[in-house]
């Protein structure tokens, strides 16, 4: 490796770097650092790194919102029990089982799947064929510095098949290709996706068994990003650039192999605008509307966890002027943020009171601006970043930064400064596993709690239900988008789904479940010729038209979007036997 590339790899990894996620032409960033380092993203976004010395700190407001990563988190829950032999009932009430047999026999061959998490179990029979050889087209693991880097990228370590193979026919596999799945997230993933084996040992099969793989192994999130965001010691994280990276990554597959490419991603977070304008959600967007591409993503697993609060302000003379918003928060916590969204026109104001009753005054920052409050009586600190128009959304945004805040009801006092016309303003906190203690609204709402980069318009958008009774997984995120767009699109079985490790539960499962079936569609129409421009935008329209839905529940919902994936009813559709 160069002199050049092994600067950038190192600033790449370094936590005295930042990373910087810019939609502007590259030379402006000189201005600040003359020697920093970039990879492009399709023209459309750069990932900057930049030494920190020569930049302010991220609680100084001198960042535009949108070009700190934001950090998203494992959509999963822990792993469940041990299934007693296979079950299918997800496969067959998708309508997955159906389509595997003659006379479509579609398995996904000639389609790669990408799953972009915590890495894959690449020793596992359910990722090898009938030869003993295996699925996976490519490994490229962002957590290993000792090998070769994938060509364009700065970092961590690519594995070929070749590799592969050599590692699986050697005594000791991991001294080849050391790439594991500590968590064991992305090799469920993967395995609900496209796992097959058919031994009579331990049978498994996925949606997609025909289908290979390629896999990125997501490193954590740099320590400054996590302590800006305060995020739960040992909680898994992963920065928003590192996935766009992942994505460029699994996109050129189907160049290189000259095969549709389902990406698949079981990541999400509570920050953004709920309406897909950050640069996560808009890049997948990009991707997914160019031909044999699809992306499918989970709805997260915030529904039920109170991290929503939904307000409105009256209009008119002797209309509410304020609204209290209180935010129960538990003991140890070391801190958090809240973000506040008002929509448009409206121009709002909050003031912030301490559970030992001081306040922060009432608060109107413009363009950029950040300002920092200490307690007299209290150690707490309270760092609001403010923004009138926040680029990518044109919404008015305020962000709170609570260190060390004490236990009890915090207050946010949400008024109008000036004459109010909308009145309708947005409140999240951050996922459950990235907080370190309970901390939720006391008058929550369960809608527009969906995890972006599921608010994508573009990409393929799930929650999760159970396939046993067809009721929607508590837990999961429900629609729609903060702006009114139909998301989710779809849900699919997400409860007691079997892995080769047990059974889980989440809307990861569903996404990936959902992945598998794309990839069968893939086969039909890009391999078989069938549709051979496919891309996610028209995927989507063929699944809601083949969705299951019932006569009693109306839809679309917020729940279940346009119904419950069936990829045999969408073959019904085209046939036009319904």
């Amino acid at each position: 490796m160069d002199g050049f590339r092994q600067e950038c790899k190192e600033r790449a990894l370094s936590n005295n770097t930042y990373d910087y996620i810019t939609d502007y032409p590259i030379g402006l960033a000189e201005n600040y650092d003359p020697s920093f380092c970039y990879t492009d993203l399709d023209g459309l976004y750069n990932i900057v790194y930049m030494n920190r010395n020569n930049v302010p700190g991220l609680d100084a407001g001198y960042f535009e919102y949108q070009s700190v990563p934001t950090v998203y988190g494992l959509m999963q829950t822990e792993e469940g029990f041990t299934i007693g032999g296979f079950d299918p009932t997800g496969l067959i009430a998708s309508g997955i089982t159906q389509v595997q047999r003659p006379p479509l026999s579609l398995t996904g061959s000639g389609v790669v799947v990408c799953v972009i998490d915590t890495g894959i179990d690449y020793r596992n029979p359910v990722f090898r064929d009938e030869n003993g050889n295996t699925r996976i087209l490519a490994i490229w693991d962002q957590t290993i510095q000792t090998g070769t880097p994938p060509e364009g990228f700065f970092f961590g370590t690519e594995y070929t098949a070749d590799d592969i193979n050599r590692a699986l026919q050697s005594d000791n596999p991991l001294e080849i290709v050391p790439s594991m799945d500590e968590n064991g997230h992305g090799t469920a993933m993967a395995a609900v996706a496209a796992g097959n084996s058919m031994s009579s040992a331990q049978p498994y099969v996925g949606a997609a068994p025909g289908a290979q793989l390629v896999v990125v192994k997501l490193k954590q999130c740099k320590e400054y990003l996590r302590d800006f965001y305060r995020i739960a010691e040992n909680a898994e994280a992963y920065q928003e650039n590192d996935i766009m990276l992942g994505v460029s990554y699994a996109d050129r597959f189907a160049i290189l192999f000259n095969r549709p490419v389902v990406i698949c991603i079981g990541l999400g977070t509570n920050m953004g605008d709920h309406a897909g304008s950050s640069a996560l959600p808009s890049y997948l967007n990009a991707v997914a509307v160019k031909r044999n591409r699809a992306v499918v993503v989970c709805g997260g697993n915030e529904g039920n966890a109170s991290h929503h609060y939904e307000g409105r302000l009256g209009t008119g003379d002797g209309a509410e002027t304020f609204q209290d918003v209180e935010v129960r928060v538990g003991e140890n916590n070391r801190g958090f943020l809240v973000e506040f969204w008002g929509n448009l026109p409206d121009i709002f104001q909050v003031t912030v009171r301490s559970p030992g009753g001081e306040n922060v005054p009432a608060v109107r920052l413009s363009f950029g601006q950040s300002i920092t409050y200490g307690f007299v009586y209290e150690r707490s600190r309270v760092t609001i970043q403010s923004n009138l128009v926040e680029p990518a959304s044109g919404e008015q945004l305020f962000v709170f930064i609570l260190q060390d805040p004490t236990p009890g009801i915090w207050t946010f006092r949400i008024s109008a400064a000036v004459e109010t016309h909308n009145g309708v303003f947005h409140m999240w906190l951050p996922i459950r596993d990235f907080l370190s203690s309970e901390v939720y609204f006391l008058s929550p709402s369960p809608n527009i709690t969906l995890t972006e980069p599921a608010m994508a318009s573009n990409v393929i958008s799930v929650t999760a239900y159970n396939p046993d009774n067809n009721s929607i997984y508590i837990e999961s995120g429900r629609g729609y988008s903060r702006v009114g767009n139909i998301r989710p699109d779809l849900a699919a079985p997400g409860v007691n789904i079997p892995t080769p490790s047990g059974a889980r539960t989440g809307s990861s499962l569903a996404a990936a479940m959902t992945a598998g079936a794309v990839a069968q569609f893939f086969q039909w129409a890009v391999v078989e010729r069938n549709n051979q421009y496919a891309e996610s935008r028209e995927i989507k329209s063929y699944f809601i038209r083949g969705a299951s839905r019932s006569a009693d529940t109306e839809y679309p919902n917020r729940e279940f979007g346009y119904g419950r994936l069936n990829i045999a009813g969408v073959f019904e559709t085209i046939r036009g036997n319904v």
